[in-house]
This record gives C-alpha cells, structure tokens and sequence, in this order.
C-alpha cells in the first residue's frame, strides 16, 4: 500500500465526470488499498479516485467514530437508486479544498447500489452521515463539489482563494 497525491482546488480534473470500471481485479484492489491509506491518513472519511487523479467510479468511505475500529466500505460504479424527500444538514469539507468548510443541505437518506472490492453487488440503505458522505463523494465521480451547494456568492470567493493559492505556489516554485 502506499500513500496517494490528493489533488485539491482548482486543478480541473476535480470536475472529469469518472468513467465505470470494467472489472474488479488485483490492480484495482490495489488501489482501493492506497485509497484507503490516503484517507485515512489525510485524515477523512470518505475519498472518491478522481481526488487521486483517477478518473473512473471508484470511492472509499469510513465513518466509524474515532475510538471505534477503522470500518471502511468499498464502492465500484455506485449510484443512488432512490432519495428521500427528508432534508439534513451536514458542515461538509473535503480534502480536495482544505480547511474549507460549509452547511449543506441534501436528502437524509439514500439507496445505493453498488460493487464491494470483492466484485459483488450490494445495495446500502445509508442514513445520517453515511449519507450525505455517498452523496458527497458520488458528486465528485461526477464532477460535482461540495461548493456547488452553497450559494455563487461564496463558491465564487473559495474557488477565487484557492487560483490565488495555486499561482502564488507556482510562483514560489523555480528550476535552478
């Protein structure tokens, strides 16, 4: 296993929509592998692969507490089957815009179907947490981040802080 580059804001690929995964097989059991590393050592609790600059319908998520042992669930081409009309409100944040955090809102809960790292086909009921971390990091195989739900006015003012960040970071960096 070993520790993957998150990519953050405004790199491009963060809005790739990810292509399916053809089979589940021992390099992407490898992955899946790193993915979980690099989340867990990030530290979050959910990673979709385009956050590691791989494009196909791949994420990780891990919601245990922290004085509980890790739990990490596996999920290859997910995709919610059913939303409930309930609404919940979760601060969100995502390592590809660090130390950047917001209230959304999204259904409460939410039916998702998917492939486990074993190739079979599971359905998940997720409620509270879990589901707005689904929903999160399935935005993200779709090209879609947090700050997409909250209004222009402050989605403009992060994506402009972070293009400041970036450029003031590639200025600093020189071949000698």
């Amino acid at each position: 296993m070993s520790l993957r580059h998150i990519i953050t804001l405004p790199d491009p690929k963060l809005r790739l929509i990810s292509k399916p995964i053809e089979r589940v097989d021992a390099a992407l059991t490898r992955l899946i592998d790193d993915m979980i590393e690099t989340m867990h050592d990030a530290p979050g609790i959910g990673l979709a692969a385009i956050q590691i600059a791989e494009p196909i319908r791949l994420l990780v998520v891990d919601v245990a507490k922290k004085e509980e042992p890790a739990a990490p669930q596996v999920f290859v081409n997910p995709e919610i089957l059913w939303r409930t009309d309930e609404r919940s409100t979760y601060e969100e944040g995502c390592l590809s815009i660090p130390e950047y955090y917001a209230e959304v809102e999204r259904p409460a809960s939410v039916r998702v179907r998917a492939l486990d790292r074993d190739g079979k086909e599971r359905e998940v009921l997720a409620e509270g947490l879990l589901a707005t971390v689904l929903q999160h990091e399935i935005d993200h195989l779709d090209g879609v981040l947090f700050i997409d739900h909250i209004s222009k006015l402050k989605r403009d003012r992060v994506i402009k802080k972070f293009q400041k960040a970036a450029k003031r970071a590639g200025e600093g960096s020189h071949v000698l």
